[in-house]
């Protein structure tokens, strides 16, 4: 996926992945769950130092603004609360890493979607997803499905809060999705790049190549699936089966090459 840089593993103790994906490959997009509730963003925390036999912290990171412009959004009796934005004026000029002229998917066809999590400290924390149009309900309903399984998640703000720099944002473990950049080491654009994928933890659950080596030393202690540490995920899990009931498929299943964060819509 990614080519390695050692400059970057040594400097910023980051972890690796990069999602590939085949924009141009069928993409299999669930739009009928409802978008609900309104929440606030909150600014990230340092990352847990629960880790596999090598324990790691990460700086915290700015968060960017938040739209204003809001769908209806409603609460849900077990705490978790979810809203849908447009991208106004504002947001967008904090997309400047993440978004430019070109990109596949114009700023009016993505939006952010802040939604409650549980995070490593056992609090509720609110998170913010960009992701495409069509697709805002059916994350909705993974992230509410993620919280009442009481999957814990790191964090989650936009790639612009590292400059949209793909290492920095695993070493923070940032779990996030619209990035406009073409597939490492391919060619074309990435899921990412049309907001129709997903990673989750990426710190925890990185991209391995086929011949098991990883891009930065911090994330070797999961390059072990045998583990069970919280955050990580496994075939057939929870998280698995909830982003499978939306028809997106997991990167951990991939023959050769897996990346065990990822999840899109065409499953690339």
């Amino acid at each position: 996926m990614r080519r390695p840089t050692a400059a970057a593993a040594a400097a910023l103790v980051l972890a690796m992945s990069a999602c590939s994906g085949d924009g141009h490959a069928a993409r299999r997009v669930a739009t009928r769950h409802p978008a609900s509730t309104t929440t606030t963003t909150t600014s990230a925390p340092p990352p847990s130092t629960t880790a596999p036999p090598t324990t790691t912290t990460t700086k915290a990171v700015p968060t960017t603004k938040s739209a204003t412009t809001r769908a209806p959004s409603s609460a849900s009796n077990d705490g978790f609360t979810a809203s849908v934005a447009a991208i106004d004026p504002a947001t967008a000029a904090s997309m400047q890493s993440s978004w430019r002229p070109g990109c596949p998917v114009p700023l009016s066809g993505l939006r952010i979607v802040a939604l409650s999590y549980r995070g490593f400290d056992g609090g509720v924390h609110t998170g913010r997803l960009v992701v495409n149009a069509t697709v805002t309900g059916a994350i909705v309903t993974v992230f509410h499905r993620l919280f009442d399984l009481g999957f814990p998640i790191e964090r989650m703000v936009p790639v612009d809060a590292y400059g949209g720099n793909d290492d920095a944002v695993d070493a923070a473990d940032d779990t996030s999705a619209f990035n406009c950049r073409p597939p490492d080491g391919g060619s074309g654009w990435s899921e990412h790049a049309y907001g129709l994928a997903v990673d989750v933890n990426p710190l925890r659950n990185p991209y391995v190549h086929a011949d098991g080596s990883v891009k930065l030393a911090v994330s070797r202690p999961w390059t072990d699936r045998s583990l069970t540490l919280p955050g990580m995920i496994h075939a057939g899990d929870a998280v698995v089966r909830a982003f499978a009931s939306i028809g997106w498929g997991w990167g951990g299943s991939w023959s050769g090459a897996r990346d065990y964060q990822h999840f899109s819509a065409n499953g690339h």
